[in-house]
């Protein structure tokens, strides 16, 4: 089982699709997602036990050589962080939503992590950089204290970096906007 997640973001595709190769050569960890981003960026999510991840994303940063922007583990990750990285999430009901938007996709991957350890929440999405210019967001639900306190989380985290664009908490969102969001 999976208890740790690493990244690493590259200026490069072809640097990038080469590290990842490399990142899963030399550890024993999965690629979660791994592909190009918005503005023509490449990023490498892996995940394993701790050490197998700190291998791999110390590899990735050192093959990445001047095409690293950034990178990042999470050891012992909330384990509803990885389907919200690849949109297969889908709660019973929609209560209260939240929504987080940073301007770093690895800063992102850190806040949705604090959020959903910080209170009851269902995570909906985390989008990372496509379509955004690379900016990533991640939408949640629960009810309006506990999405409350998942952006209070969430912001804190983009705050320290100076990464934050905006959070926003919707009480009771509209059944019409709910389903633009699938």
């Amino acid at each position: 089982m999976s208890n740790a997640i690493g990244m690493v973001e590259f200026t490069s595709i072809a640097r990038g699709i080469y590290c990842a190769d490399q990142m899963v050569k030399t550890a024993e960890v999965e690629i979660v997602t791994a592909g190009s981003t918005c503005p023509g960026k490449y990023i490498a999510i892996v995940s394993g036990d701790v050490a197998a991840v700190q291998d791999s994303v110390e590899v990735g940063e050192r093959m990445a050589e001047e095409f690293l922007v950034d990178s990042i583990i999470i050891p012992n990750v909330h384990p509803l962080v990885f389907p919200a990285i690849t949109g297969a999430t889908m709660p019973d009901r929609l209560q209260a939503l939240g929504i987080i938007e940073s301007f770093s996709m690895a800063t992102m991957l850190v806040a949705a992590d604090a959020v959903l350890k910080a209170a009851e929440l269902e995570p909906l999405e985390i989008r990372l950089g496509t379509g955004l210019g690379g900016k990533s967001y991640f939408t949640f639900t629960g009810d309006v204290a506990a999405v409350q306190t998942g952006v209070e989380a969430g912001t804190d985290v983009c705050d320290e970096k100076g990464l934050l664009v905006n959070a926003e908490v919707i009480p009771s969102p509209s059944d019409r906007l709910v389903s633009s969001l699938f």
